[in-house]
């Protein structure tokens, strides 16, 4: 009776995987310590008690969960020989997968309006972004981007999958459940389809308006150190746009292509990004 998947991961060679254990073990605890630690900072310092490090401080406990669906299994597999995952365990990672994704492309698009309303309004930022509006927006992303997912989890959840259990790949991902089903899958394939532009085209959208309202504010701004200084306010947030939407992006391009090319780009927006984005924050 079918049971579970194969996750395929990265190689098949011992003395190759172990290395990768250790080279993932530490992208993960150097993704806990920093995000835990920006967490901390902006816990304790009451300068940061401001809307731009509340979102912040959300970013840094969503790449928490995000790196914690995926990193753990596939640590678990680079040590074993089986490589199986559970159908239930499988499409519930695919569904955390989903969420956390979805609610951080969300979450960028609400910092920069937040941006937006720091650069073109600052005498009336803190009434504009009061609390009431930044829980709102908060809870609206985390929201919408759950809702999105149990929809597409629910109409995967009855799927018949064929004799064929392999994933090339190191995570549970809807697309590739898909690949593996004997039952209809255009429905699912329509319905992640239209989710996926509303939830990255969409928010990209968003954030390219924002962007253009930041920079025709900021070319209205006499002095040069003033430019200056509304620039450097948004690089952080710009450079974590670019990491989270272009791998994003690249992994669809290449998508056809097999097995490393097709994990690359994945692993950077799931695994690296959540590293890194303490680091562009703390800068």
């Amino acid at each position: 009776m079918f049971s579970g998947f194969i996750l395929l991961g990265f190689s098949v060679d011992p003395q190759t995987q172990i290395l990768l254990f250790m080279l993932f073990l530490m992208i993960y605890l150097l993704t806990l310590l920093g995000n835990l630690v920006m967490l901390l900072v902006i816990r304790v310092d009451p300068h940061l008690h401001t809307p731009m490090y509340f979102f912040l401080g959300l970013l840094s406990f969503l790449d928490i969960c995000h790196s914690s669906v995926t990193l753990p299994k596939m640590l678990e597999n680079l040590l074993s020989e089986s490589k199986t995952i559970f159908v239930e365990s499988c499409l519930a990672q695919a569904f955390f997968v989903f969420a956390t994704g979805g609610t951080e492309a969300r979450l960028l698009a609400v910092m920069a309006y937040d941006r937006y309303v720091a650069i073109s309004s600052p005498l009336l930022y803190g009434q504009v972004m009061n609390n009431q509006l930044c829980t709102g927006l908060v809870w609206g992303s985390w929201g919408l981007a759950f809702v999105d997912a149990v929809i597409n989890i629910l109409l995967a959840v009855n799927l018949d999958y064929c004799e064929d259990q392999t994933i090339p790949h190191f995570s549970c991902e809807l697309s590739s459940l898909f690949h593996l089903s004997c039952s209809d899958t255009s429905t699912n394939f329509t319905l992640l389809l239209c989710s996926s532009v509303f939830r990255y085209f969409g928010t990209l959208i968003l954030i390219f308006f924002s962007y253009i309202c930041i920079v025709s504010t900021i070319l209205s701004i006499s002095s040069t150190s003033g430019r200056s200084k509304a620039f450097s306010t948004c690089s952080s947030h710009l450079t974590a746009v670019i990491l989270f939407y272009g791998s994003g992006f690249l992994s669809y391009l290449f998508a056809n292509l097999r097995f490393l090319l097709e994990m690359i780009f994945p692993l950077q927006y799931s695994v690296i990004t959540p590293m890194l984005n303490p680091l562009i924050y703390s800068l």
